[in-house]
């Protein structure tokens, strides 16, 4: 079937021509769900105490639930002064006529950690007020909420137990961080502490199996970097479903440490499906390879090593943007696109792998065009990361490819 172009879930015009007030200005007579969020976590903990970093479920059970739209709206209230957000549309290829067929929406975003934008990235093109958390947290959130993902992956969160988790958790997600054990995070005066993976999935959609946090080695020796698994359930098929997101090591010339990084993490997740398949029995998958999902900044092009052990696997990994480009085999021209010192750098490193025998690709969000991203790149005023999120959905295929 050929591919068709649909607009987001919600009208542009929600997200055109947004004005900013004052902090001390009241968002008129409505309650601010998502201070009312951070209030009640900050007093309720120091920022410095130690928090479990295992699945936070119910760490606020008073807090009532609260709905994407309620938390839209103050973000676009927030974000008033800032010009009109980047406007992106789905290219699909299975548009389902059965009015209670519902895909699973995945969203993979390295948000750019805190500290890291205002303290170590140089994005030369970019004011540091563009960088403000109090507005930039607002753009972060906004992009999530407008596209509303049944699982979301993060990288460089940095903001995880003031921020991403009380918000998310109040809109129904269940969520697991894992730190980078020497984050450059660390390394910054006003720090907010390590950067690391994050992982979210709304509750009414999955149960939890397992998770699993990980250390990613390079031939037996540990490195600093991560990744989470998560074995979920679908409360409504019961098929069960193996999640991960990772972060591998960034910059040129470590290309062969990114491909042991990947070894070694495709590994552990071989291990991983073939546990959760021995052991669950009664799910519609017994006797099958347990379906995959790897979303990551891999910090690596097509034409790297690391990929092609991906693409290879036997675990039957392919990539979702790939699958659904117009010849099947090329992934988009960017998925970061930035000014620094050095000069500009535009990559593709950020991939949803999927297995391609028991998921279909439904839809994917496509990119913007160099003309709306504008001359100085990303981050801007009206983006807040200088990676762009990929977004994803997905069916069980009704029989193996």
């Amino acid at each position: 079937m050929g591919t068709q172009r649909q607009h987001l879930a919600f009208p542009c015009s929600h997200f055109c021509l947004l004005l900013y007030p004052s902090p001390a200005c009241p968002m008129g007579n409505r309650p601010n769900h998502l201070y009312s969020a951070l209030a009640q976590t900050l007093c309720g903990a120091p920022l410095g105490q130690q928090i479990s970093t295992e699945m936070a479920q119910d760490q606020h059970p008073d807090q009532s639930p609260v709905t994407s739209m309620e938390l839209l709206r103050e973000c676009e209230e927030a974000l008033r002064t800032r010009p009109a957000r980047l406007h992106r549309a789905f290219i699909c290829q299975n548009i389902s006529e059965d009015p209670h067929h519902r895909p699973i929406r995945v969203m993979q975003w390295n948000i750019l950690a805190q500290a890291l934008g205002e303290g170590m990235d140089s994005f030369v093109r970019c004011p540091l007020e563009a960088l403000n958390w109090n507005e930039r947290k607002y753009l972060i959130l906004e992009e999530i909420l407008t596209y509303q993902p049944d699982v979301l992956c993060l990288q460089e969160v940095d903001h995880y137990f003031d921020t991403f988790q009380p918000i998310l958790a109040r809109l129904g997600y269940h969520s697991t961080f894992c730190p980078k054990p020497c984050s450059p995070c660390l390394d910054l005066a006003n720090n907010n502490g390590p950067d690391g993976c994050a992982l979210f999935f709304r509750h009414e959609r999955f149960e939890l199996l397992g998770t699993t946090h990980l250390h990613l080695a390079a031939m037996t020796l540990k490195t600093n970097q991560v990744a989470v698994v998560c074995t979920l359930r679908c409360r409504a098929t019961r098929q069960t479903l193996c999640v991960a997101v990772t972060h591998l090591k960034a910059r040129s010339g470590w290309e062969r440490l990114r491909s042991a990084q990947g070894h070694d993490l495709l590994s552990k997740l071989k291990n991983i499906t073939q546990e959760t398949r021995r052991t669950s029995m009664d799910d519609k998958v017994s006797g099958m390879d347990v379906p995959l999902l790897v979303c990551g900044d891999f910090n690596a092009e097509p034409s790297e090593d690391v990929y092609r052990r991906f693409a290879t696997s036997s675990l039957g990994l392919d990539s979702a943007y790939k699958r659904l480009s117009s010849d099947g085999q090329t992934e988009p021209p960017y998925t970061t696109w930035k000014i620094r010192p050095s000069g500009e750098s535009c990559h593709t490193l950020d991939y949803i792998w999927f297995s391609r025998q028991h998921l279909c690709v439904d839809a994917v969000l496509d990119f913007p065009t160099a003309e709306q991203i504008g001359p100085d790149r990303l981050p801007s005023y009206n983006y807040p990361s200088d990676h762009l999120s990929l977004v994803c959905d997905f069916s069980f295929c009704s029989s193996p490819e």
